[in-house]
């Protein structure tokens, strides 16, 4: 019995040579330049590259929030769903607020289908007065709420983060969103015009040229219609999208 204590100390001890062998300046210079490394070759999509450079990086600093995020990323672009959620906790834990983190934890419920979990952490991001993006915690929410069916607040979010996306980098995706929550509430109207705005602001979305052409038929604009399917074909023609469009363009006059 004598023995326990002096080994409980001993194991204390090495628990503690162990931490602050990573807290000194040393350390987290090289910590800094590991990040760094990392960060680029996300940005380039290199994954690979980057949880190697990352992992180095969290040996130097093993209780960094921004390293852990980072991994969570490098993780999520490897498709390694569990893992990139073990750091992004992580990240979260060691900071309560890191909305970033939150906002991914959330698109990984949202990949799980659990949206009410979903929901839960776009709103933990959205509570940060200082998170820089916030329209892309609103976007995912509009989105989890209309798998949610609560159209209403769907149409909120996008609302907000129309407001907040003062570099338009998403409302060409909203709009074609807010097409989607109009044609639920049977209100073809405006659901043509937001779709119609998508395809003006984006070329390139050929989902919402897919929706837009269902609803020029749905409103008998025939002519639109084959416009609509007729560009689904050509901007993806291996896509579902575009076989459902040669079925319908089968069906027109």
């Amino acid at each position: 019995m004598k023995l326990k204590i002096p080994v409980l100390l001993l194991v204390l001890l090495l628990q503690w040579l162990a931490v602050s062998c990573t807290s000194t300046p040393w350390h987290r210079e090289q910590a800094d330049l590991y990040l760094k490394k990392g960060m680029s070759l996300i940005e380039a999509g290199q994954y690979i590259g980057a949880l190697k450079e990352l992992m180095e990086a969290d040996k130097n600093a093993p209780n960094d929030p921004t390293i852990n995020y980072y991994l969570g990323v490098a993780y999520h672009g490897r498709g390694l769903r569990d893992l990139a959620m073990e750091r992004f906790q992580k990240a979260v834990d060691l900071k309560s607020d890191y909305s970033e983190a939150h906002n991914y934890i959330g698109a990984i419920y949202m990949d799980m289908g659990q949206w009410e979990k979903a929901v839960a952490s776009f709103d933990r991001a959205l509570k940060n007065y200082l998170y820089a993006t916030p329209a892309l915690a609103l976007y995912n929410s509009g989105w989890a709420y209309y798998n949610l069916q609560n159209y209403d607040v769907a149409l909120s979010r996008y609302q907000q983060a129309l407001q907040q996306d003062r570099m338009g980098v998403l409302q060409a995706q909203i709009e074609k969103n807010i097409g989607l929550i109009y044609i639920k509430k049977s209100n073809l109207v405006q659901a043509r015009q937001h779709l119609e705005k998508s395809v003006t602001l984006d070329p390139e979305i050929y989902d919402a040229h897919f929706f837009l052409g269902e609803t020029y038929l749905k409103i008998r604009d025939t002519a639109n219609a084959r416009k609509s399917f007729t560009q689904v074909i050509k901007l993806a023609p291996q896509s579902p999208f575009a076989q459902k469009s040669r079925e319908y363009l089968q069906l027109l006059p």
